[in-house]
């Protein structure tokens, strides 16, 4: 089954051809803000909808974020091998040598940075460089402390995309990545059923129609269920909390008018547009207001 949140909070279903979608919302009785979230904690089945004839074209409808408030977003950092070599070769991406998340762990982003396809990408700043980056993501299906890479599988709901868009500069990187609109997710979230081997999945972002990152996942250095054991040393992670796993590399800037098109194998695909506001960086005044 391939999940979304569309409209006004509403839950559904996508078709299997991608061009319609089974509102569950009444059918399953869900009238919740966030009714991904409350459908995986709570005792709901829609297997039985997966064949209905679709209730709206998917081009009449708004498409959020399949998850609209994840109580957290987990990120690791520099997980293929091309991107490392990327990053390392462009000082504008990272300031730092290599690294891995054994090594300075993963990062976080804002829960309010996360829109999902429909919503769009606005640039806060028309005077910093600004960069799309595609990863597959998951969504952890179970609360789980402590878990062991091997049993990871079985916790997780399942998959989509994220586009980490993020601002290059010296600042911190969780501040970097969580501007508003900068955690696109979507169109849906797909069961581990409908992905098959995702450490086997075809992975690209076309921007203004030019392949810009072609990569497959069995290239990750650490894969999702090492990423999930890490992340859950310590510290709990709960269902409906967000986990993606890094960009592979053909990272760019964007800038206003672009057009994103991202693509997971056995996810989907969607469309995502880029504005930006009138605003400079470098303009931005912050004084001291307090002790000198």
């Amino acid at each position: 089954m391939r999940f979304v949140r569309f409209d006004d909070d509403r839950l559904g279903l996508l078709t299997d051809d991608g061009s319609g979608v089974v509102d569950l919302s009444d059918r399953l009785g869900i009238d919740a803000r966030d009714p991904l979230r409350e459908y995986i904690r709570g005792d709901y089945d829609a297997s039985e909808y997966e064949d209905a004839d679709p209730d709206h074209g998917v081009e009449d409808v708004h498409l959020g974020s399949p998850v609209k408030r994840p109580g957290k977003v987990i990120a690791a950092p520099l997980n293929y091998e091309n991107h490392i070599e990327e990053a390392l070769s462009d000082r504008d991406i990272t300031t730092e040598e290599w690294f891995s998340i054994k090594d300075k762990g993963y990062f976080m982003k804002a829960p309010s940075s996360v829109v999902g396809p429909d919503d769009g990408i606005e640039l806060p700043f028309n005077d910093r460089r600004t960069d799309h980056e595609v990863e597959l993501a998951f969504v952890m299906g179970e609360d789980v402390k402590d878990v062991d890479a091997d049993d990871a599988w079985e916790h997780i709901f399942g998959y989509t995309i994220l586009l980490d868009i993020s601002l290059r500069g010296d600042q911190d990187r969780s501040n970097r990545k969580s501007y508003d609109t900068f955690t696109v997710i979507g169109p849906c979230v797909a069961t581990p059923d409908e992905v098959g081997d995702p450490q086997d999945l075809a992975m690209e972002l076309r921007l203004n129609g030019e392949t810009r990152q072609h990569e497959n996942t069995s290239d990750m250095v650490y894969t999702c269920a090492d990423v999930v054991q890490y992340a859950s040393l310590g510290a709990t992670l709960e269902a409906g909390d967000v986990v993606t796993t890094g960009t592979p590399e053909g990272v760019s800037s964007l800038a206003d008018g672009d057009s994103i098109d991202a693509e997971v194998e056995g996810v989907g695909s969607m469309t995502v547009e880029v504005t930006e506001r009138d605003v400079s960086f470098a303009e931005a005044d912050v004084q001291k207001g307090g002790q000198d």
